[in-house]
């Protein structure tokens, strides 16, 4: 069977080609995939070519397809996995296979399986490392967001608390406490957000801070406080970008407690210092962000971690629990990952927006792999229908779903857009 597909030859050098994919194997699965989210790795990756610890030296001859955040639609499953999979599931994977100790990672490592691509082949070891993983929620996106979210998931299960005369850590975020996210109004902020206000374990108060006008505007928009209240929690906004004394503000909402849990969404040494000067006692720091500046430092109060217990925890990416669980959340409807998105492509438009992600404003770019779409924000469709219909259609259903992309959404995308041409 032949394939499109998206595929690393070097730094900086992606390129989309059609290509046959071999026979599948026994203990094989080919699959077609529907929609994949772009993600920064995803950029790393080809910025840094055979640098990239997870991608082979040997890609300028066996290249590589890109793309890790992607659903689809299993086609047709090996003799030696046909009792757990069928033709016609859909489906999502953990590329965080951890094989034999391995670093190798569909959209990464494999010639055959990555997001980029209409159809591939599953190799064993997915299977093998349970890494696929059935979806049964509307639509496909959403399960191309379930990585991201099993990311956000596995840094809320990572926090920890200790009680007075104990040294056993109490894994998870103090129920019914204080909380603040710092710099969070963007994609993966927006996605904490939902999951605080909609997981099992919520704090009692949550504070969300960020200093861009347009995305806390969103935010409050997507999340209003009627509803967070709904769910028992005080959810309060601050933009704190002209704001003076920001830390007595945000202790202030605490009565000068401070917060149980703050996590950190952006690398800046200001707001990690910020983040550490408003931990309660027994406080936990969850550095979230991912710097790209391996030398990246800040300080920290050390007469509170030796009096206060306060304490930092990182994580990065989650595992295949996290991700089954973000896939149950979705399925059940409790959390709705498209707020993270702001762009919809086609497979056509994969290489530019890889390859200027950090400069393209907005939050998750999402690519559908058998159409032909250059990537255009859901804020302009309704600009664009003023000449094209479909978008005049894409435009009234967004507006009914709060401006965000939806399942009803993609149908009529799925059936209507383009075809993309080998």
């Amino acid at each position: 069977m032949k394939t499109l597909a998206v595929r690393l030859y070097g730094k900086d050098d992606l390129r989309l080609e059609e290509f046959d994919l071999p026979s599948m194997g026994e203990d094989e699965i080919l699959a077609e995939v529907v929609s994949d989210s772009i993600c920064m790795s995803s950029y790393k990756a080809a910025k840094q070519g055979t640098d990239h610890k997870r991608v082979p030296q040997d890609i300028d001859k066996n290249p590589t397809i890109i793309g890790h955040e992607f659903c689809g639609r299993i086609l047709k499953v090996g003799r030696k996995w046909s009792k757990s999979f069928k033709a016609g599931q859909k489906f999502s994977i953990q590329p965080a296979l951890n094989y034999k100790g391995s670093l190798g990672a569909p959209g990464y490592s494999y010639r055959y399986i990555g997001g980029d691509a209409t159809h591939i082949i599953i190799p064993n070891e997915v299977m093998e490392c349970s890494c696929l993983l059935e979806y049964t929620g509307k639509g496909y996106f959403p399960a191309s967001l379930s990585e991201p979210m099993s990311c956000l998931i596995g840094a809320f299960k990572a926090s920890y608390h200790t009680r007075p005369g104990s040294y056993t850590h109490h894994m998870g975020i103090v129920e019914g406490g204080n909380m603040a996210m710092l710099a969070s109004a963007g994609p993966m902020g927006l996605g904490a957000i939902d999951y605080a206000l909609h997981a099992d374990r919520k704090p009692a108060r949550l504070i969300v801070t960020d200093i861009d006008k347009e995305r806390m505007k969103r935010a409050e928009n997507l999340f209003p406080s009627e509803e967070a209240g709904k769910e028992g929690i005080e959810l309060v906004f601050i933009n704190t970008k002209d704001m003076e004394e920001v830390e007595d503000r945000l202790l202030s909402l605490t009565g000068d407690q401070g917060y149980d849990d703050v996590f950190v969404f952006a690398p800046v040494k200001a707001v990690v210092e910020s983040a550490d000067r408003i931990l309660g006692r027994n406080g936990c720091l969850n550095f979230f962000a991912g710097p790209t500046n391996p030398d990246f430092r800040a300080e920290l109060n050390f007469y509170n971690v030796h009096y206060n217990s306060t304490h930092i925890v990182g994580t990065s990416g989650g595992n295949t629990d996290d991700m089954i669980d973000a896939l149950k959340l979705m399925s059940a409807g409790q959390i709705n990952p498209s707020t993270m998105i702001t762009h919809i492509g086609g497979l056509n438009a994969v290489i530019d927006t890889t390859l200027n992600l950090p400069k393209i404003p907005g939050g998750k770019k999402l690519i559908y792999t058998h159409i032909d779409l250059e990537l255009t924000a859901i804020s302009n469709f309704e600009e664009k229908g003023k000449t094209e219909p479909l978008f005049k259609e894409l435009a009234e259903i967004a507006s009914s779903h709060n401006g965000l992309w939806s399942a009803e959404a993609e149908r009529l995308l799925l059936s209507n857009a383009p075809k993309l041409e080998a």
